[in-house]
């Protein structure tokens, strides 16, 4: 291992291997210092994980076979990003926590390593809320999950963000017994509202109980070793007023806290904010030169393929020589998401309620899909597609303006918004979906169905004005 290198990663996750690797390809040296095994929560404890479990959980599995397909999906991915796969292609890996001593140099159990640039890319880790007797209950988390050797007959799962919602129809469907308890008044709060109640009423189609506007007071683990959370006693709290639910389980789902702190920065003059967030700006610079961070530990949105594009951009800006010039940025405009329930939900820019704050004039198509042939061929109609369009400058709606913002909620919902993304990241013509061909009968000819609306009729259907949004908005990370 060498002492100095070009590129010092500290964190091993989608960032740190995306900032590694590009490193490499401009002809650098590059190290990853990981606390852990290489890949980070994604591979491990994140989207992999928990998209195998949707996916053998819908196939019908039982849990011992889910589990199975689980950790076969993981290590077969992992083995592409673990110390092995990285020397092939020149990257190093020093295996401990890293602790900056200086701008230009980092601890590791003992051992110095230096360099004129580093990443800072550690991730975060699941919130846990101050509720009383929660962490003495010992709950679950995405921590713990993947590792259950048992099906629990009972669940509790606080948080209805796409996290809760996930793992809540996965174990629904694998045969527990599933309560959801969400504070804010509707499922996935950040989501349209069409949205919410689509995935509310899939879920429940699943046997999950779902208690949306309930907060808990506390939690306590009983003597038989149930858990038992209190909850208020308001409207949506449950059947004849309940207050309490007991379970085996209680999963924590409320979002991720970002690991910014421990790591030294501080003492090395970079600002690292009360969420323990490491503070960037659009060039993923932090305020001392020479430190980029990325990911989950900026505390922005909290997306594997977010932290990939920012590794890129985080190691393009140490090691290019045009950015000495012109720095790359990271814009979050057009960036989609997906939440994995069924049907999934799609989405990318704005919601109707905030492109109604932010462009008044906006025009909106809305697309059930009962009137999509594929949907209705293999009776799957629950959902939609929502398109938002804003006046495009110079010419108005002419050529149905600019896309602004796209839900898709379907079986392949999390794919069909990417098309939106394209026609949002090109800034073009809405129109422009509206007159391409789409194959007979795909799912992708909602997206064109949709955007025939912003021309005339389309199903009996056309684009009207934006309307607010009266619904509360979360502005908590993700996953």
């Amino acid at each position: 291992m060498r002492r100095s290198y070009d590129l010092v990663v500290i964190g091993g996750g989608a960032g740190g291997l995306v900032a590694a690797r590009e490193a490499r390809r401009r002809g650098a040296t590059a190290v990853i210092v990981q606390d852990g095994p290489v890949g980070g929560d994604c591979t491990f404890t994140g989207c992999v994980p928990s998209k195998a479990l949707l996916a053998a959980a819908a196939s019908g599995a039982d849990f011992d076979d889910a589990m199975s397909r689980v950790h076969e999906a993981v290590a077969r991915i992992a083995s592409t990003e673990d110390d092995v796969a990285l020397a092939a292609d020149g990257i190093d890996v020093v295996h401990g926590f890293a602790r900056f001593t200086s701008p230009k140099s980092v601890e590791v159990e003992g051992t110095t390593i230096r360099s004129e640039r580093f990443v800072v890319a550690t991730g975060a880790r699941p919130a846990m809320p101050p509720i009383p007797g929660l962490r003495e209950s010992t709950p679950l988390t995405s921590e713990h999950l993947f590792d259950l050797s048992s099906r629990p007959e009972s669940m509790i799962v606080l948080g209805g963000g796409p996290i809760g919602c996930e793992m809540a129809q996965a174990f629904a469907r694998l045969g527990t017994r599933v309560t959801l308890v969400e504070a804010l008044d509707r499922l996935l709060p950040r989501e349209e509202p069409e949205a919410s109640a689509v995935i509310a009423e899939a879920l429940a189609g699943d046997g999950v109980e779902v208690r949306t506007g309930s907060t808990v007071e506390r939690v306590e683990r009983l003597d038989d070793g149930r858990v038992c959370v209190h909850v208020d006693a308001g409207a949506n709290s449950g059947p004849d007023g309940q207050s309490a639910i007991d379970a085996d389980d209680v999963l924590v789902a409320i979002g991720r806290s970002p690991s910014g702190r421990g790591l030294g920065l501080e003492d090395v003059g970079v600002d690292v904010d009360e969420r323990g967030a490491v503070v960037v700006d659009d060039t993923t610079a932090t305020s001392v030169s020479g430190i980029w961070a990325v990911g989950d530990v900026t505390g922005g949105l909290q997306f594997t393929h977010v932290a990939g594009r920012m590794g890129w951009v985080a190691a393009s800006n140490a090691l290019s020589k045009l950015a000495r010039v012109r720095r790359f940025r990271f814009d979050t405009t057009n960036v989609p998401w997906a939440t994995f329930t069924s049907p999934e939900v799609g989405r990318v820019g704005l919601t109707e309620g905030q492109a109604a704050e932010e462009h008044p004039r906006a025009r909106v198509a809305l697309l059930p899909l009962e009137h999509v042939d594929r949907a209705v061929a293999v009776g799957a109609e629950s959902g939609f597609v929502k398109l938002i369009a804003a006046p495009k400058r110079g010419v108005g709606h002419l050529g149905g303006g600019r896309l602004v913002g796209a839900t898709v909620v379907a079986p392949v919902g999390g794919d069909l918004v990417h098309e939106a993304a394209l026609a949002m990241q090109t800034n073009m013509f809405v129109g422009r979906l509206a007159q391409t061909t789409h194959a007979y009968p795909t799912w992708a000819m909602a997206i064109q169905q949709a955007a025939l609306q912003f021309f005339g009729p389309s199903a009996g259907l056309r684009a009207r004005p934006v309307r607010p949004d009266p619904e509360p908005r979360s502005t908590a990370a993700a996953r």
